[in-house]
């Protein structure tokens, strides 16, 4: 198809949703086994018998201490998250870019700053509740059998606070984290790609360098929603708090616990499973937009025209 992929009608809002629910499901299932390798090497007190030297020792000590199941706890319940929040997430990025730069969509840093804002508002309401289950259901010793007794555990002994306790510092990480990378992806693709045709190897590059930037830049505030989404038991009890609540008390407490190193606690873990989360995230959504709009013609392949030489010797003949 000779059209531009970014001249393509993208602003159908169900075509948005479908490919970014789609995105957000494959993003979070792919990777999830690594997420649970990032919560624990961001723990500030991890397993008391396995000391993660590294992201392969971690997932090493994690399968032959626990089991090989044990990398997939909590999985249902970011798959459930994942697909509304995510379709609103890229719904809303698409419509406020194009509504700040209906010349130039995507070409921006302004309009993708400002709409990459936004869209973590949205994002992070339906997720945080989500992160909240699935960190403490990935953390070592979790008490919770499964998610419905996570989620009734949670609520019974905490509080609907409990699954907002660390929204702000959430918001705080994510918008310059999401930000960030939304205006590397359009970067990075239109360097690579100045023709604006789809090309997937392109999306996927533009994802994980995306990723990386993005990762390592908020990974401190990462740890400090780590510690206030699992709180753990440990923790408080050296602190002494019944809770630990706020983003400047996790901070505190993460140097208290390990000085300045606490700060990039699972840098690796956490950009190794950006990269190919993001990309992979991308990938999906220029793929499923890319299909969504694309002409009937150019869905089923169409047989050659006659040539000219044929149709005279039919005429001929």
């Amino acid at each position: 198809m000779e059209e531009e992929y970014e001249s393509l009608p993208t602003n159908k809002i169900s075509s948005q949703l479908l490919a970014g629910a789609a995105a957000g499901i494959a993003e979070h299932s792919v990777m999830y086994p690594f997420d649970v390798v990032k919560t624990r090497m961001q723990s500030l007190r991890p397993h008391p018998v396995a000391d993660y030297r590294g992201v392969g020792h971690a997932v090493t000590q994690i399968v032959q201490l626990e089991g090989l199941r044990t990398p997939f706890r909590g999985l249902s319940a970011v798959v459930v998250g994942a697909g509304p929040a995510h379709a609103l997430y890229f719904a809303a990025y698409e419509s406020i870019k194009r509504t700040l730069s209906p010349d130039n969509p995507g070409q921006s840093s302004a309009a993708n700053l400002c709409a990459g804002a936004v869209a973590t508002l949205i994002h992070d309401g339906f997720m945080n509740p989500v992160d909240v289950i699935k960190q403490r259901m990935q953390m070592y010793g979790s008490p919770h059998r499964n998610i419905a007794h996570c989620i009734k555990t949670t609520f019974r002994t905490e509080g609907m606070r409990a699954f907002y306790r660390s929204y702000t510092t959430q918001l705080t990480m994510n918008i310059p984290f999401q930000c960030t990378q939304f205006v590397v992806y359009e970067k990075l693709r239109r360097v690579l790609n100045p023709s604006g045709q789809y090309n997937p190897l392109v999306h996927s590059v533009a994802g994980a360098g995306a990723g990386a930037c993005a990762a390592a830049l908020s990974n401190p505030l990462d740890v400090a929603k780590t510690l206030l989404n699992t709180q753990e038991a440990s923790v408080r009890q050296v602190t002494g708090r019944e809770h630990v609540s706020g983003m400047l008390l996790a901070m505190r407490t993460i140097y208290a616990q390990n000085g300045l190193a606490g700060y990039s606690r699972g840098l690796s873990a956490r950009i190794l499973y950006q990269m190919p989360a993001t990309a992979v995230s991308w990938s999906v959504y220029e793929l499923l937009k890319y299909l969504l709009h694309l002409h009937p013609e150019d869905r089923i392949p169409q047989p050659p025209p006659a040539s000219h030489e044929k149709q005279d010797s039919v005429r001929t003949s």
